[in-house]
């Protein structure tokens, strides 16, 4: 038996996008750029208007609303969102309450490189292939004295980078060996 999309509620959805996008204090170019989709493919999302399929961007954007992968259709079939992280933050925990659980969590280094001054490029939630839920964490500084040009410069490496990651192989046989052969 195959399931009636037309109870699905995109309104609801387009709601809880907006909603999500603006707790985290990103302006709809601001999704589209990280999820990698038009701007206007984030105001359809929403826009709420009922679909006759599930929109592909749909998976694109929720780990940048902090959505586990599948909340998109959760929410289409009347239920709620799946944080990322099912640790609720306690009460009272300010952002200084955060970072020391990032210091918790994190290997120093990590730690020193977020709460880096250095100017802030680009970062990146990225779904690891073959492996539902897993995800990769990429936050990109460039130089605090870089000159434009040089910020460019950056900027184009990492996209160059970035569309490698995209690429990961789905199959470990296909996964590139180590120059070493391991």
């Amino acid at each position: 038996m195959t399931e009636d999309r037309t109870k699905w509620q995109w309104g609801k959805l387009g709601a809880a996008i907006r909603a999500a996008r603006e707790a985290r204090g990103l302006r709809q170019i601001d999704l589209a750029e990280r999820a990698d989709i038009s701007e206007s493919t984030v105001q359809n999302l929403e826009g709420g208007e009922p679909r006759s399929r599930m929109p592909q961007s749909l998976a694109k954007v929720e780990p940048h609303l902090g959505w586990t992968a599948g909340s998109g259709l959760a929410i289409l079939r009347g239920g709620e969102p799946t944080p990322i992280t099912d640790t609720p933050e306690p009460a009272g925990t300010t952002g200084a309450g955060r970072k020391d659980r990032l210091r918790e969590k994190l290997p120093l280094r990590v730690v020193d490189e977020l709460e880096s001054d250095d100017p802030l490029l680009d970062s990146q939630v990225i779904q690891l292939p073959g492996s539902p839920g897993a995800r990769m964490t990429v936050v990109v500084h460039g130089s605090p004295d870089a000159t434009p040009e040089e910020i460019q410069e950056a900027l184009l490496a990492w996209r160059r980078a970035e569309a490698n990651l995209h690429r990961l192989p789905d199959d470990p046989d296909d996964e590139p060996r180590a120059a070493n052969g391991q």
